[in-house]
Parts: C-alpha cells; sequence; structure tokens
C-alpha cells in the first residue's frame, strides 16, 4: 500500500474567500419558436423573393386605382384594343402605343389621309414600311402604325353649345378637331358603290381619286399628292358641319384630338385596353384585389372552421370522431365545380346573393377539409404526451388542453396549410371565371379569371390583352406556392435549431 506523503497546511490557499460566486451569463440571445422560424426562413432565398413579389403586387393592386387617371368604370369602345403606352417610350417602337400591320397601298394612304404619317416614310411622323411582297393581285407592306392616331375620323352629331365648345379648344389650343366634311356625291362612288363603301369606311382627310374619280396609285399619289373630296357650299366653301335638326349638327372630328379636349389628356394606356375599351391596368389592379380579398376571406373561414372541426374530431376521438368523419367524406365528394355552379344558379342569378358572397360559399363549403383533417392528426399525435397527461391531473379542463397545450404545437402545419389555400383559391377562381361559370366583368367589378376569359378570343391578334393577367396569375401562383413551402420549412418542428 502506498503511503500518503503529508501536505502542510500552509500549501493549501482559498480561492475567492470574500467573493460571491455566479453562474456565467449567456452570451447569446435566446431564440424563440417563431424567431427561429424567422431565421430559419430569411435563409430560403427562393422564399424571399417570392414574398417580395407577393408584396410588390399587393401594392399594384392598392396603388394603382388610386393614381391612374382612369377609374373601374372607365371604357372608351373607339379605343378598344388600343396597344399598350407609355410617353417615356414615344417614338422608340417599343411600348409606344404602336402596332405591326399588313397594308395594301389603299390603307397605307389612309395614313396620310389622317395627318400621322407620310406616304415617302421620311417625314417626321411617317410610318416606316419594309419586306414589299405581292399575293399576285395587290402589293402589301409591313408597316408600324400608331393604334391610337389610327383611329382617325369619325362622324359625330353634337349640339350647338358643344360645337361652341368645341371651336374655342380649337382657338384656345391651337388644335384642330374639326374637318372638312366629305362629298359622296362624287362619281367615284357612284361607279363603284361597293367597293367605296370600304373606301369610306376608312374615311381619310383627302381622298386618293383623280378629277374623273379615278382611284390613284400609290406612285401617283407620291408624284402628284392628294385630291380633296370634301364638301362645299355653293360658294365653293368648304363645309366643317351640316344642320341635322334645330338643336344638333353632324361634325367630322378628329378623334385624337377630341379625345385630349374631352379629358384633358392624351389617350395613353400603359398596358392597352380590351376588346370593350376597358383599361387593362386599372382592371388588373381591382382583379388582385379581388382575388387577394377572396382568397384571405376563405383561407380565414376555413382556418376558424377547420381548427374547430380538427381539434374536436382529434381530441375526443370515437363516435363523435366516427360521425364527423363521415360528414366530411360526403362533403368531399361534391364536385367543386358542380357546387360552384349550383351556388351560382340558385343563389346569384335569383338575387339572393352578390357573385364574391357565392363564390365565397363554394370555397367555405369544402374548403375546410383539409385544414380540419391536418389539425385532427396534430391532436391524435399530441393528445397523450406526458405533458398533456401532467396538465390533465393539474386539472386543465378540455378546453385548456386543446388551445393551450395541443393547438400551439400544430401552428406551425396549420399556417403552412393556409398559406397554401390562397394560390389555390387564385386558381380556382380564375378558372371558373375563365369558364365563365362566375363573372365578375363590368363597370363595377373585375377579375383576373374575367379577363382572361374575355381576353382569349384576341390571342392571335392583340396578345397584350390576354398576356398581363395571365402574367400576374403566373406570379401569384408561383410566389405564394414559393412562399408557403419556405413557411413550411421554417415551421417544421424537427428542423428548430439546425443550420443550414
Amino acid at each position: 500500500m502506498q503511503e500518503i506523503k503529508h501536505i502542510p497546511a500552509e500549501k493549501f490557499k482559498l480561492v475567492q474567500r470574500d467573493d460571491q460566486i455566479f453562474d456565467a451569463k449567456f452570451q447569446t440571445k435566446p431564440i424563440g419558436y417563431f424567431k427561429d422560424a424567422w431565421l430559419r426562413f430569411k435563409r430560403n432565398s427562393a422564399s424571399v423573393a417570392a414574398s417580395y413579389i407577393i408584396g410588390a403586387i399587393i401594392v399594384f393592386g392598392i396603388v394603382v386605382p388610386f393614381f391612374s387617371k382612369y377609374d373601374l368604370a372607365y371604357a372608351d369602345a373607339v379605343y378598344a384594343k388600343a396597344r399598350p403606352k407609355l410617353s417615356i417610350f414615344k417614338g422608340t417602337g417599343f411600348w409606344d402605343g404602336s402596332k405591326s400591320m399588313k397594308y395594301n397601298d389603299k390603307y397605307l394612304v389612309y395614313t396620310v389621309g389622317i395627318g400621322y404619317a407620310e406616304v415617302n416614310g421620311d417625314g417626321k411622323n411617317s410610318v416606316s414600311w419594309e419586306a414589299e411582297f405581292k399575293d399576285g393581285k395587290s402589293t402589301y407592306r409591313n408597316v408600324k402604325v400608331d393604334s391610337y392616331r389610327s383611329i382617325g375620323f369619325l362622324y359625330m352629331n353634337v349640339s350647338r353649345e358643344a360645337y361652341d365648345e368645341i371651336v374655342a379648344w380649337e382657338k384656345k389650343t391651337g388644335k384642330q378637331i374639326l374637318f372638312p366634311m366629305i362629298d359622296y356625291s362624287n362619281e367615284f362612288a357612284a361607279s363603284d358603290e361597293a367597293d367605296a363603301n370600304l373606301w369610306y369606311k376608312v374615311d381619310q382627310r383627302e381622298y386618293a381619286v383623280d378629277n374623273e374619280g379615278k382611284r390613284l396609285t400609290l406612285a401617283q399619289i407620291q408624284k402628284n399628292g392628294l385630291f380633296d373630296n370634301y364638301l362645299r357650299d355653293k360658294d365653293g366653301n368648304v363645309l366643317y358641319s351640316v344642320p341635322k335638326d334645330k338643336t344638333m349638327i353632324g361634325v367630322r372630328v378628329l378623334y385624337y384630338n377630341y379625345y385630349q379636349m374631352k379629358h384633358g389628356y392624351e389617350p395613353a394606356n400603359a398596358f392597352g385596353t380590351d376588346g370593350q375599351g376597358f383599361d387593362i391596368m386599372v382592371r388588373m389592379a381591382h382583379g388582385v384585389r379581388l382575388s387577394l380579398l377572396l382568397s384571405i376571406f376563405v383561407s380565414a373561414i376555413n382556418f376558424i372552421i377547420g381548427s374547430i372541426y380538427g381539434s374536436i374530431t382529434g381530441f375526443y376521438g370515437g363516435w363523435i370522431d366516427l360521425i364527423l368523419e363521415r360528414l366530411t367524406d360526403i362533403l368531399g365528394g361534391m364536385p367543386f365545380i358542380v357546387v360552384a355552379t349550383l351556388f351560382q344558379l340558385y343563389f346569384v342569378q335569383t338575387g339572393k346573393v352578390s357573385v364574391f358572397v357565392g363564390v365565397l360559399f363554394a370555397f367555405v363549403l369544402t374548403g375546410w377539409i383539409g385544414i380540419g383533417v391536418r389539425v385532427r392528426t396534430q391532436f391524435y399525435r399530441f393528445k397523450n404526451q406526458e405533458y398533456i397527461l401532467a396538465a390533465r391531473t393539474l386539472g386543465a379542463s378540455d378546453i385548456r388542453l386543446m388551445f393551450k397545450h395541443i393547438y400551439p404545437n400544430a401552428i406551425g402545419t396549420i399556417i403552412t396549410s393556409v398559406a397554401l389555400i390562397i394560390p389555390g383559391v387564385i386558381l380556382s377562381e380564375s378558372t371558373l371565371s375563365f369558364l365563365g361559370i362566375v363573372s365578375f366583368h363590368g363597370k363595377t367589378m373585375a377579375s383576373l379569371g374575367t379577363m382572361l376569359g374575355s381576353g382569349q378570343q384576341y390571342l392571335s391578334t392583340d396578345p397584350h390583352i390576354l398576356f398581363f393577367p395571365a402574367g400576374v396569375i403566373s406570379l401569384m401562383m408561383i410566389s405564394f406556392n414559393l412562399f408557403g413551402n419556405g413557411l413550411r420549412d421554417a415551421f417544421n418542428p424537427s428542423l428548430r435549431g439546425v443550420d443550414d
């Protein structure tokens, strides 16, 4: 046995004899459940980008109706299908209201007649053409024209007060609205009535006919210019108006300038106009509002109903769960489109509820089932945990156990489910509107789906009518799905505290 050596007392030294010893202070801040979820969400760059896009779309829907010079009820049938136009792109050929057309000689001359193009193509406001080709009879050219100015002249009946107002505006601004009336009694109209109708329909300022009423070719017009065909009085003076009755006067106006007088600004729609002359940008903003408002209402109602249903069935189980599950089986087997159609037929079209409320009811009738099933699963998962049994032993009521101890542990799954409801509602509403089952079209409401449905017929000729609402719907669908995926990963309890 080893001998223990004696250690002198002076070798011992007391440490911190007069000081109190405390636990070392944590150098990092504690991280709660939601803060941990937020930190993990921020690391998902796709979800963060999606949230910015969603925010931009929401701002677009809120801000545009307040700052646009047009409102939801605005419609000008004359400028139906006008191309997108922004003043900053004027003359660039991009987003300046211009469109590409295939013109024969007659319609190319028409662009000269309405005063916004020169036939030789070298003027300040000229129409340029290229790729001349023939179909065996006529010569056609690819030209780019201003969709707002190409409207040209319109015949109108105005009151004498309105006529005086036009004349006063012309003197004030120096811009001409009233142009000479056309003489329809010439030999050209009488000799070739069918062709003359088309010729007069385009109604250029100066007709391409010679003194004998024969149509001039483009080459002759370039060489000799245009001959007028104005209506004149017995003294040979050009007539700018003709009386219709005691109060109305018939006039021929250049609509582009008349529009300026009527509204106080030049016609320019940032996203163009649809087939009825509605401003696309304003209607898109209201469509975004409606889609988001509908999806938020549906999500909130489904969240409440689904949470109550899932909590009761998951917590109590037994015969209560059995009966309620059979109820969801019946409701879940009802096709959504059939339900939505029936609501429209028996509630909306009979005037009992509005279109919005009818669609809302259709979504809510079966939309809560998915959340209810998820909540029920979470309750079955947590209700037999030790901390629940301990709370029950201490006298906690069923309501307290359900919504104080179990429900918070299921909140991550529930939030994710609610977030993913939004894109589903937007897509379903767009589908119903596109199919014509519901209609939000008119001067009081608009939806993206209805805009898609009314714009599909113009896909080949005026694609901008369909492009903008389709683009916004696509962005919303992709963004909300990425955003929901980010929430799913952020609120996943198994990833708590895990660093990527």
